[in-house]
This record gives C-alpha cells, structure tokens and sequence, in this order.
C-alpha cells in the first residue's frame, strides 16, 4: 500500500516538474521571438533593431547613369516614367543605408507623393516647378542637392553633369540633422509578408519575367528567377544590372507591375501620375505569377488579392508604375 502511495506521489512531482519546465521553455521561446525584429519593408527577422526611418531617395536611371550606386540594398525601389519617354527610380532604404547612393537625380511630383505616404526622408538634387513648391511647403522632410552641391552632394569625375551627383550614409545622417528632421520610424506600413517560399500557393508558373516601361529597350527590364536561391536576378536591356561598387547584382524577392494614369502636365512632357485610386497589377514571385490589384492604403501603395493585402514573399522588391493604356496586358511577358 505504502509502495502505490509512493509511486503515485512520484507521478505527480514528475508531471509538477515536467510542467515547470515547459512553462520555462516556452517563457524563454516566446522572450527570443520578442528579442527578433521584423523588418517592415522586407518581412525578414534580424536581431537588430529596424526602428529606421525609411529614406526615399530620386535615382537617375538613364543608361549614362548606370550602373548605379546602393540600388541592391534598397527594400523597394519603384520605376516611374518621367519627361521624354525616360524612367527614374524612387529606392526605398529602410533595414540598411548603403554608404554611397546615387546618381542623385531631380525631385518630380510623383516621388513627393510617394516618400509623404511613406512618411519618409526625401532625397533629391534639382527639382520641376510644382515639385519645388510642395518642397518648400513642407510636405515632406527633405534635402536638395541645388542647395548642398559640393558639400553634402558629391560630384564625381568619372562622369558628367547630371549623372554624377551621391550622397553617402553620412552626409544622409548630417543632412536629417542639419534641417532637424527625425531619422526613427513612425509608422510601418501596411505590407503582408509570406512566412516563406512554401508559402505561396500561386500556381502559374513564371521563370522570367519582362517589363516594358518608357519608351525603348533601355527601360526594358527582365527577371530570370534562380530556383535554388528563390530569386529574380535584375538585367535591363539585356545588360546585367550591378551595383557600381561591390559588383553585386539585384536580386530581388518580388516583381510587382501596376497601371495607373499617367498625364503630361507641361511643354516638357513632365508626368502627373496618380498613386490614389488604385487599379490592375501583376505580381510575381517564388517563379509563379498572380493577377492583383493595386490600392492606396494609408498613402502606401499594397497589391490586392481576393479584397485583402496580398503577401509579398520576404525580401526586397521592385515595383514598376506603367501607363495605364496599353496597360499590363501590353507591356509584360513572361515564360512559365
């Protein structure tokens, strides 16, 4: 009798003891996953802090320009059609801040638009008429290269006016400081993330992927997907796209292509392009392809899918903003 007493005593301290140290386990599991940051523009995990501002920043994209400096570091960067049938990108820096950006290039309407949704330091060197009003209206917090050329904006001599102007990470740093703008994140945006590649449960294949935008083959870009890597790999008009420092190519996680009104607004052809009422778009990643539509949250531009924010796969992504006529349909192809 003394034997079953004991042994059900034994049960019961070892259960006791069992729990306690599941109840340790999970207490310590759930402190690592709140030690874990998640960074907002990309969806992946760090160690580290992503508590960032993001940096807008105008990037020339005419073929003297490149290839470009920091653009494989960007989180998002957007391609938009500008004056003379040419593109120009807006790069999104938010989970890292390449030591030299550029070639810095003028501030258009459209990416005033863009970095005030975002709630982002904007990052330009010139700027059109109406775009130099809303800067000096305040709508965003921002520095211009025709009032720091020389100093905070470098010029380099390996190539001419005005494909050569860069910032460094430094200079983006005491650039904030000097017009007392905040560099910590505010709010983070709207975007959905997959948990990985198995994830996504697209079924239309698409291993290389080509976007037509401005006018010519050279705002042609073309993604090849690496199967192994779960990536794009960036080229434009059958040339290589690389980061002009380490060589690097882009490599991008997310292709996402969207239509939206586009209006000439002067003798120059300067662009007004509405980023507000959303439309159709095409997204691609994990090698598959998906019909979205696009929408304006919160001034952030998310794709749509089935009502509900669309998850983008972790990683970085490029968007590119196409005339609505001919549209998507017209403009991108691509091979399953």
């Amino acid at each position: 009798m003394k034997r079953i007493k004991w042994g059900i005593a034994l049960i019961i301290i070892s259960l006791f003891v069992s729990g306690c140290t599941k109840s340790k386990d999970q207490t310590h599991e759930q402190d690592s996953k709140e030690r874990l940051s998640i960074a907002p523009f990309i969806g992946e995990i760090s160690e580290d802090e992503n508590d960032m501002r993001p940096i807008v920043a105008t990037i020339n994209n005419d073929p003297k320009a490149r290839p470009q400096s920091g653009l494989h570091e960007a989180d998002i960067v957007y391609e938009f059609m500008v004056e003379g049938g040419m593109t120009r990108y807006a790069a999104v820096f938010q989970s890292s801040l390449p030591e030299k950006i550029g070639p810095i290039r003028s501030a258009r309407d459209v990416f005033i638009d863009l970095a005030d949704g975002l709630n982002a330091f904007y990052i330009a060197h010139g700027y059109s008429p109406s775009a130099k009003q809303s800067l000096e209206a305040g709508v965003v917090d921002y520095i211009n290269g025709m009032q720091h050329d020389g100093s905070l904006f470098e010029r380099s001599t390996d190539r001419q006016a005005p494909h050569n102007s860069y910032i460094t990470a430094e200079h983006v740093r005491e650039a904030a400081e000097l017009v007392d703008a905040s560099l910590t994140l505010r709010q983070k945006p709207p975007l959905s993330f997959h948990d990985g590649l198995k994830d996504v449960k697209i079924e239309t294949k698409a291993t290389s992927i080509t976007v037509e935008n401005g006018i010519g083959p050279q705002f042609t870009s073309t993604y090849v997907y690496d199967d192994e890597a779960g990536i794009y790999w960036q080229s434009i008009n059958d040339i290589e796209s690389v980061d002009a420092q380490s060589n690097d190519g882009i490599a991008v996680a997310n292709v996402l292509v969207l239509e939206a009104p586009h209006k000439t607004i002067d003798d120059a052809g300067r662009q007004s392009i509405d980023l507000a009422s959303g439309g159709k778009g095409i997204l691609f990643q994990a090698g598959k392809v998906v019909d979205v539509e696009w929408a304006n949250e919160n001034g952030v531009i998310v794709p749509v899918l089935d009502g509900k924010v669309a998850k983008l796969v972790p990683g970085k992504t490029w968007v590119h903003v196409i005339q609505q006529s001919p549209g998507v349909t017209a403009k991108v192809q691509f091979v399953p």
